[in-house]
């Protein structure tokens, strides 16, 4: 039986996949205590990688977007890192966004709600959390968005 968490998920429209593996050599997520520090997820969607340059192939719009399926593979991680207990969280602390975009945009911030709205949306009030949004240049495969993630669990 899904836990509130999963069940408002799935009043979203929103089933999270399994956890994505690391492309390289680092870990996923660390536990220390009851803090889930969890790596950086990249936009990726049902057809691939989420690619783009913001201010040059993408709108902010289409960037938030790619964030929200960022939170999404977050969420997963945090439900692999709490046994498959998404109710083991107790609150979402951070999101550190990274957006690809060029020198000139500065929408940062609007690209990255697409991660701290759904993150309210799917988690309510546990889904409140202090973030970072910053441009980079480029991002790995290309990818329009990464965001990482720091979880309060029990």
């Amino acid at each position: 039986m899904p836990g509130k968490f999963e069940s408002r998920l799935a009043d979203l429209g929103v089933i999270l996949p399994e956890a994505p593996a690391p492309a390289a050599n680092y870990v996923p997520y660390v536990i220390v205590g009851d803090t889930v520090y969890v790596s950086g997820q990249i936009s990726n969607g049902p057809d691939g990688f989420i690619t783009g340059k913001l201010g040059e192939t993408m709108s902010a719009e289409e960037g938030a977007a790619a964030a929200r399926t960022c939170a999404i593979a977050l969420l997963a991680q945090v439900k692999a890192a709490c046994g498959g207990d998404l109710d083991r969280l107790v609150r979402v602390v951070k999101l550190t966004g990274f957006v690809n975009s060029t020198a000139d945009f500065g929408d940062q911030p609007k690209v990255v709600n697409g991660a701290s709205d759904f993150m309210v949306e799917a988690l309510g009030e546990a889904g409140r959390h202090s973030r970072s949004a910053v441009s980079a240049a480029s991002l790995p495969f290309g990818v329009a968005v990464e965001i990482e993630g720091i979880f309060q669990i029990k």
